[in-house]
């Protein structure tokens, strides 16, 4: 059977990764563009006789869902680009489809109840309508220099028109209207708090003139949000790590904040800390009579984080990939461990670490439910129970969701 072969299916339950599960003569299908309860016709893009699943996507809806809708971004829908898969889906019912995978991932693999649990919108995503959000993209020019992305699963540059994701500042930028170099990556910041909008190609910042080849050119933004009842700026590397969403710094800081609660005086430990989102409001809340142990592999993101804590004595900051700090205990002890790994996550090792230093608290934040439901699992087994979980839509028309967790040390 070839990869061009069309199939019609009847539509199962939401997967985890953005899609829903079909069985064509009894083989699991993956099926992309679909939503449960549809009968569609699909394109199978992934189907070796020798599979264990096959692979495809919904190109024609004979029986649609009522959570179906128009799609907000046709280049992103089947044989088109990544990063809107959820795009044909009724926002309410995008946040249904991650508090459901989100459940199941927590049931199948940290065998835990399936929590009764609502993803939480950002404070302005009913006017923007799932929209506008992005404050970062990263694109790619094609053979003849417009402006594009990979199409899914492949290495194929498709040129686009818009990118209705990002914010408007970065629709005002003209990426395009105008020509790059072939096969140069182009990425676009848009920060949050005044800042103009910055462009690298590949990694050198870009006017409208070409390369800004300049020693000082700028090559950073400032980030700025109100937490806790103070104005904060972080200053980060255009190239480098930020949440993308435009209000999820203040939505995860204060999710973090309120799971951690006051704690003057405490000792609180930030892993996986790059350029200090968390570290530097953390830092606040412990006061000047506690501390704040900060953790960070990446060394861009140790620069900038020793530029956004600088005054800041009650933080020590290490270089260091996380395990290694832990094992080479420069940790101590530790009345809170915050931590917001990779999307791989943490993982058994780390895990055991930071049990190790027996915190009361352990505060995960996760933009993976599957690594989160494998390190709970593992938290589990030191002793930990899960006695909060908050989800939040911080990736519309996109199967992406971030997730707290909040442990603490179970009393038996």
């Amino acid at each position: 059977m070839s990869a061009e072969d069309l199939v019609t299916l009847d539509v199962g339950p939401v997967a985890h990764g953005g899609h829903c599960v079909a069985r064509h003569e009894g083989r699991v299908v993956f099926v992309r563009h679909a939503l449960p309860g549809e009968r569609v016709v699909a394109r199978l893009v992934e189907a070796s006789s020798a599979a264990r699943f096959w692979r495809a996507e919904a190109v024609d809806v004979l029986e649609a869902s009522p959570d179906r809708v128009p799609s907000a971004w046709p280049a992103a829908g089947a044989g088109g680009v990544g990063g809107g898969e959820l795009a044909h889906v009724a926002l309410d019912a995008q946040r249904r489809w991650k508090a459901a995978v989100v459940a199941e991932q927590l049931e199948r693999l940290a065998r835990l109840p399936a929590p009764d649990l609502e993803v939480e919108a950002c404070p302005t995503e009913t006017v923007r309508e799932g929209l506008a959000w992005r404050t970062r993209i990263d694109l790619v020019a094609d053979a003849e220099g417009r402006a594009g992305m990979h199409r899914v699963r492949s290495h194929e540059v498709l040129a686009l028109d818009a990118m209705p994701l990002a914010v408007e500042q970065i629709g005002a930028m003209g990426l395009f209207d105008r020509r790059w170099p072939a096969g140069a990556r182009i990425t676009a910041v848009a920060p949050v708090g005044g800042d103009q909008p910055l462009v690298l190609v590949d990694g050198v910042p870009w006017t409208d003139r070409g390369p800004d080849l300049r020693p000082n050119a700028r090559a950073a933004v400032r980030e700025r949000a109100v937490l806790d009842g103070r104005s904060l700026t972080w200053r980060v590397a255009a190239g480098g790590f930020w949440q993308v969403h435009r209000e999820a710094p203040v939505v995860l800081v204060e999710a973090v904040l309120d799971a951690v609660g006051d704690r003057g005086g405490a000792t609180v430990v930030d892993l996986y800390a790059g350029a200090g989102l968390l570290t530097l409001p953390l830092a606040h809340r412990v006061g000047g009579g506690g501390r704040v142990v900060a953790v960070e592999g990446d060394a861009r993101a140790v620069r900038d984080a020793r530029r956004n804590l600088h005054d800041q004595p009650q933080v020590a900051l290490h270089h260091a990939p996380v395990a290694d700090a832990l094992a080479g205990g420069v940790v101590g002890r530790a009345d809170v461990v915050v931590l917001d790994p990779p999307r791989v996550g943490a993982g058994r090792r780390v895990v055991a670490q930071v049990a190790a230093v027996a915190p009361d608290q352990v505060v995960y934040v996760a933009c993976d439910p599957a690594a989160l439901a494998r390190d709970l699992a593992y938290f589990s087994d030191h002793g930990y129970e899960v006695g909060g979980l908050r989800a939040f839509d911080l990736f519309p028309m996109t199967h992406h969701v971030e997730c707290v967790a909040v442990l603490r040390r179970s009393s038996r």
